[in-house]
């Protein structure tokens, strides 16, 4: 579900008038071409990276991590 957002004409007048911008359209271009993935390593997907990252963001916002709890299905089918 999408809440629609209502913008200004002013706002919707100066949007129109960056797209008319060449240096916007080069800074977009330098942009798209220097962006990466830094959970992305020689073309795989490095989950000690990412494994890193969650752990060093939950530090970040001090979140208590949840006790461990074993699963107790005995039988579990995919």
């Amino acid at each position: 579900m999408q809440k629609e957002i209502e913008i200004s004409q002013k706002a919707t007048d100066e949007l129109l008038e960056l797209t008319k911008s060449e240096s916007i359209k080069i800074d977009m271009e330098t942009l798209k071409h220097q962006r990466h993935n830094p959970f992305i390593k020689n073309g795989k997907v490095n989950i000690d990276a990412y494994i890193e990252f969650v752990t060093q963001f939950n530090e970040f916002i001090n979140h208590e991590p949840k006790p461990f709890k074993p699963m107790i299905d005995r039988d579990m089918r995919l």
